[in-house]
């Protein structure tokens, strides 16, 4: 068995990936920005035959599966050491370290912008001057956010500690990957598809985004569920909607209906997590209304969809024709999880489909709002997603709108790769991308 065990492609794949990320380490160290997207987006082509390689290989006992699975995590932990002390590619982390060093000022930071006179003893030329929005917006981050973001300054208020921060909830992450690998008896090596995922090392290692800590508590609430602990489902559920909201959209798939306790769990912890910032008042949402209408969720024009129906003629009928078509979409969806044959446990493929068309209704702006997907393609692997959430740094460059050019380079090919999906799935008499045991 060649290299200790470890299949040789594996190996050369690795190497490849290797070498690519030291030139985007040697790019981000030297502020070079867009030759990181460049990178990022050429790593995709590396990437992608590794993760084929782990799906389709995931009945294959030729190799020390040990020593694969060995070799994927560490690649992966070198791979997140060549830029955790690299400048971030996102200004975001720097709001992160200030929210948490006002937290520790015994000031709520929901109250101030970072440019009000109230907050002028903590500026500093390090943080408080990176930070994008300082001169209007106050903080949009939600209460678990915030407990993060104090309790990493406290190790020290630097841009590394917060990255080392969203690396620790990484660990978590993928480790709750790998016991739920292991609980529906699928090859502990697929979590290559996430551990190796370049928008996944360049949005926590790179940028520490906060949606990590959300990913984190999210597959934390599905391995609960597959373990049966409706409280613990719901407490981790709302931990993770209350770093960033949308893991509330899989709640579905992860109700054993007519139970009551996974549902009065979220509501009981995510109040609980609110309570140490209700001296905001009605400012407890922070920026939240800013960012709508800085992103034109208002209006439609944050919306693909909406946008596109709005050039087809429709005009003002454009956005309520589309929250009419997303809501009852993803209402139909629910509905179908919520009554699934076996509600006894969590349904990752459901929740996996409400993730998905969730994130295609919203189009996100940024990159990194892709992040969540990629856990669920260990269990339910789509070629289609997996295009997504590789040409997701494309954004980067695309920026928001996109032209009609930029929106079908990064949605045209993942329709066409979706349809050749479901072609397959309705021509088989077993869906192509699942395990039969998940």
């Amino acid at each position: 068995m060649p290299g200790f065990g470890v299949p040789a492609p594996l190996i050369v794949l690795g190497g490849l990936l290797l070498a690519s990320m030291m030139a985007g380490a040697a790019a981000l160290f030297s502020w070079s920005h867009n030759a990181v997207v460049y990178i990022t987006l050429a790593q995709g082509l590396i990437y992608a035959p590794a993760a084929f390689w782990a799906w389709r290989g995931r009945e294959d006992r030729s190799y020390d599966v040990r020593h694969a699975l060995l070799f994927v995590l560490g690649l992966a932990l070198v791979l997140r050491a060549l830029i955790v002390f690299a400048p971030p590619h996102s200004s975001d982390i720097y709001r992160y370290v200030w929210d948490g060093r006002v937290q520790a000022d015994g000031i709520n930071p929901y109250l101030y912008i970072p440019d009000d006179p109230a907050l002028a003893h903590l500026r500093d030329a390090g943080i408080q001057e990176k930070i994008n929005r300082k001169e209007y917006a106050p903080t949009i981050y939600p209460p678990m956010a915030q407990i993060v973001f104090w309790a990493a300054t406290r190790l020290g208020e630097t841009v590394i500690t917060m990255k080392l921060a969203m690396l620790a909830f990484e660990a978590l992450a993928i480790f709750a990957i790998l016991k739920l690998l292991e609980a529906r008896a699928l090859p502990r090596h697929l979590v290559l598809i996430y551990a190796w995922h370049p928008l996944a090392i360049w949005e926590v290692a790179g940028s520490g985004h906060v949606d990590i800590i959300a990913v984190a508590f999210m597959l934390v609430a599905i391995l609960a569920a597959q373990r049966g602990r409706a409280w613990a489902v719901g407490a981790a559920l709302a931990a993770g909607v209350l770093a960033k909201f949308v893991p509330l959209v899989v709640a579905p798939a992860l109700w054993r209906r007519w139970d009551v306790r996974m549902p009065l769990a979220t509501l009981l912890a995510g109040a609980a997590l609110y309570v140490p910032f209700l001296s905001a008042g009605e400012q407890i949402f922070g920026f939240l209304g800013g960012y709508a209408d800085e992103g034109g969720l208002r209006t439609g024009e944050g919306f693909l969809l909406a946008a596109l129906l709005r050039e087809a003629g429709l005009g003002a009928a454009a956005l309520p024709l589309f929250l009419v078509l997303a809501l009852s979409t993803l209402a139909a969806l629910a509905w179908r999880t919520v009554f699934r044959a076996n509600p006894e446990r969590p349904d990752i493929k459901s929740a996996f489909i409400l993730a998905t068309v969730f994130t295609v209704i919203i189009s996100p702006h940024h990159a990194w709002y892709f992040l969540w997907l990629i856990p669920f393609l260990c269990f339910v692997f789509s070629p289609a997603v997996l295009y997504l959430t590789l040409a997701a740094t494309a954004l980067y460059r695309v920026g928001w709108p996109p032209s009609l050019t930029g929106a079908a380079m990064l949605y045209g090919p993942f329709l066409i790769l979706l349809a050749l999906e479901n072609h397959k799935l309705f021509s088989q008499k077993e869906a192509p991308y699942e395990s039969a045991s998940a």
